[in-house]
């Protein structure tokens, strides 16, 4: 990095701008946000100066010079760090909670960005979900994403036999999510204080659950716990803001509540009425391409529950670690604790996740 006199120091995330004193270097936080049960964010310095072509005087409006010939074109804008990531629903976040940026927006100015995979894996202690995750980005503010969740039910089937001589049939369902978000507030619209802000609707449809209900005595046991559909919607505002220095590093602070008549987040069905609940993460900057990040997600049941078999819900937390390989590739790591999930204590998880961005 050329080190010269006059620097402009200037944070960037998302798409916020936050002029600063000169005589520094400028530093670009682009696109903050986590990796996968953890987080990840990488810090770009750079060194231009604006202000250096001004000092050249101009040539005519009307003159078209050898050296105008000979210039090359302009050149593309560099690609940001590949962050947020994909939660496990296919938005943009850490593992199991959303950040209030859109995922690989592109350059200002342009309508469409480029599409985001990812593949992440959870095992808990007898429960484990898969799921592969594509977003696309239009206009830098409107989010739309698709996610196919495998979760696997573990000792469900012989914990159910065991206990009512009934079989579910199936060892695993299969959560179809897809997502709608838009970013309706930019971080420091209206003064530096204002957090992103973003609305998003999320429709799950759940394979597998209805068959299951039907095996239990044609649904009357589901039923008589609370299941209502296979499918249903969340309604989910979340809320992020950047603060530039805590210890010296970049800390992403984000809070969300959501409106959802889910089970188990979906994967146990729905039930017939909405409850709210928190949810919110913390991201910390390490190094310049390491990050730590810690998430919660209230759970409150759908169904009044089934001891032994059907447990209510607790809520969820994950700690984690991530690092981005490039400008395109993350990879993450985490550690969470989901309580109880149907019929098993789930307090020892750990998750996997890799997102690439075109």
């Amino acid at each position: 990095m050329n080190r010269r006199s006059l620097f402009e120091y200037r944070v960037r995330v998302g798409h916020t701008d936050c002029p600063r004193p000169a005589f520094a270097f400028r530093r670009e936080v682009v696109r903050w946000a986590p990796l996968a049960g953890c987080a990840t964010a990488m810090l770009f310095l750079s060194g231009s100066m604006p202000g250096l072509a001004a000092d050249a005087p101009a040539a005519p409006a009307t003159t078209t010079t050898a050296a105008a010939l000979a210039a090359p074109a302009p050149a593309k804008a560099a690609k940001g760090a590949p962050l947020p990531l994909h939660t496990i629903e296919g938005v943009g976040g850490v593992v199991i909670t959303p950040i209030a940026y859109p995922v690989n927006p592109g350059a200002p100015g342009t309508l469409w960005g480029q599409p985001s995979v990812s593949a992440t894996y959870v095992n808990a202690r007898q429960k484990n979900i898969e799921t592969l995750a594509v977003t696309e980005t239009v206009g830098g503010r409107v989010e739309l994403g698709y996610a196919a969740s495998r979760f696997g039910l573990g000792t469900l089937g012989s914990t159910v036999a065991a206990k009512t001589g009934l079989e579910i049939g199936r060892s695993d369902v299969y959560l179809h999510n897809f997502n709608a978000r838009g970013l309706v507030i930019k971080e420091g619209s209206y003064g530096p204080f204002t957090p992103a802000v973003t609305v998003g609707i999320q429709a799950k449809y759940n394979d597998g659950i209805s068959e299951i209900s039907n095996n239990l005595k044609s649904g009357g046991v589901m039923r008589s716990i609370g299941f209502h559909n296979n499918f249903g919607i969340d309604y989910v505002l979340t809320a992020t803001k950047l603060i530039p220095k805590v210890a010296n590093r970049p800390l992403i602070v984000t809070g969300g509540f959501r409106l959802s008549e889910a089970d188990q987040i979906g994967y146990a069905g729905f039930g017939d009425a909405y409850v709210g609940t928190f949810e919110g993460n913390l991201v910390y900057l390490v190094t310049n391409n390491v990050a730590a990040a810690a998430e919660y997600r209230q759970k409150r049941e759908a169904y009044v529950g089934l001891p032994g078999i059907w447990n209510k819900e607790d809520n969820w937390w994950t700690l984690g670690v991530g690092y981005v390989a490039n400008s395109h590739l993350t990879g993450t790591v985490g550690y969470g604790n989901f309580g109880h999930v149907l019929d098993t204590v789930e307090n020892a998880g750990w998750a996997l996740s890799a997102k690439y961005e075109f």
